[in-house]
């Protein structure tokens, strides 16, 4: 058995320390803990930030691609909606895990990185609002947590239909002051916030800034993870992972390659790499492609050799997080192993119905008319960062125990857990 510290081919990282996270408010992140279940911040009143990333389903949401505004329900059981006010489209992504954002390495969110800690717009950040991009964020999850707030299909909702919406089709930042207002004007509200900053001492000063702080200190408290049998390894138990668990580690740092990418403390690299993942669902791409595709890292550097390139997640906690890839295209840790190893060999073997897509008849010629294109399915299968691995099946299978190790033991003690109530007196999910 390796000691921690050293591995065939390479070096294992560095462990997780306290240090290496971002210092945040108690009471703030009390105080984002009723913001994150609570439906006030979505347009119609009808979905929280907690529906797409949920404790129980890993702070994901368990399927494919979401089902943001309009939606009932959680996870797999989450359904699609009727009539009227039924969802106009999926979300065209898989929810990203919210494991250990407060870390002070990260600088770059979302599958496509189309929000970067940069000085492009003299905000700190390059961001979808541009110079509309609010200051005062007390980190980037923070400025990414104003963003689900004003999209159309996660939160916002469609237009007419309320006046987030509405104010969003106008420009992005006219929206954020009104969210900001019902919020405070809500009593329970406006006394947390003047209890938890320094800078408020009146329920009118609450902005947008302030409701985004507190839910990124709640997020970075609540799900920030460095307890697992792997991080116990590597701050210097050896005896802390399993035989199967010790291989698949060493098959990790080594042959398998998957360090390369998956490296560092946070095991990512935080770049863009294009994997090959079978594409289904409405695509995300630039607002002028009128294909049903998902260019990926292109759509927000317009740069050619960024297409079909997706940012490599964090691993801590992936257990908990199926199903993976961009787009959720394959249900279990066997399978995006698999892909990684294989690309070619796993597209040809892929199927719809390993997609986790709730019930949506209306989409049922939308969802894969992506595999009508071949021209397009060509350039997705040739564009490849990845080559093959050859490992066997009791290889794959011990990579798949290791990755059970970064699981942390306290994932089932959050501090904060899920509120009774919120102060807007809407259900919780």
């Amino acid at each position: 058995m390796l000691s921690a510290g050293l591995v065939q081919g390479g070096e294992y990282p560095a462990p997780l320390k306290a240090e290496d996270f971002l210092r945040f408010d108690q009471d703030q992140a009390a105080l984002g803990q009723l913001l994150f279940y609570d439906k006030i911040l979505s347009g119609n009143r009808n979905i929280a930030c907690s529906t797409c990333h949920h404790p129980d389903l890993g702070t994901g949401d368990g399927l494919s691609l979401g089902i943001g505004e309009g939606g009932i329900g959680l996870g797999l059981d989450r359904t699609a909606g009727k009539g009227e006010n039924r969802i106009r489209k999926r979300i065209p992504r898989n929810a990203p895990a919210l494991w250990n954002l407060g870390a002070r390495e990260i600088h770059t969110l979302f599958h496509d990185g189309r929000l970067s800690r940069a000085d492009t717009y003299e905000n700190e950040f390059n961001s979808p609002a541009e110079e509309w991009l609010p200051t005062g964020f007390n980190s980037i999850l923070a400025a990414q947590a104003v963003f689900p707030l004003v999209a159309q299909f996660e939160m916002a909702g469609n237009p007419k239909e309320n006046e987030i919406s509405g104010a969003v089709h106008d420009r992005i930042d006219a929206a954020w002051p009104i969210l900001a207002k019902r919020v405070r004007v809500i009593p329970e509200y406006g006394e947390r916030f003047v209890a938890a900053f320094d800078h408020i001492t009146e329920a009118e000063q609450v902005t947008i800034v302030d409701i985004a702080n507190a839910l990124a200190a709640f997020m970075a408290v609540e799900w920030q993870s460095n307890d697992s049998p792997f991080d116990q390894f590597l701050s210097g138990d050896a005896s802390a992972l399993t035989a199967a668990q010790t291989a698949g580690a060493e098959l990790f740092y080594g042959k398998g390659n998957c360090a390369s990418c998956h490296s560092g403390p946070l095991l990512s690299d935080q770049k863009f790499y294009a994997l090959g993942l079978p594409p289904f669902g409405p695509g995300r791409t630039r607002r002028f492609d009128p294909v049903a595709r998902d260019v990926g890292r292109m759509a927000e550097s317009d740069a050619l050799e960024d297409a079909y390139r997706f940012r490599t997640p964090m691993l801590r906690n992936v257990a908990l997080t199926a199903p993976y890839g961009h787009n959720g295209a394959y249900p279990d840790l066997d399978g995006i192993i698999r892909h990684h190893l294989d690309p070619s060999r796993s597209w040809a073997n892929w199927r719809p119905a390993m997609a986790a897509l709730p019930s949506a008849p209306w989409f049922r010629e939308i969802d894969f008319v992506i595999w009508q294109d071949q021209r397009e399915l060509q350039r997705q299968q040739q564009a490849l960062d990845i080559g093959k691995v050859d490992l066997s099946d009791k290889e794959v299978r011990v990579l798949v125990e290791f990755l059970g190790s970064l699981t942390g033991k306290s994932t089932l003690t959050p501090p904060f857990g899920e509120p009774d109530w919120v102060p807007s007196g809407l259900p919780i999910d």
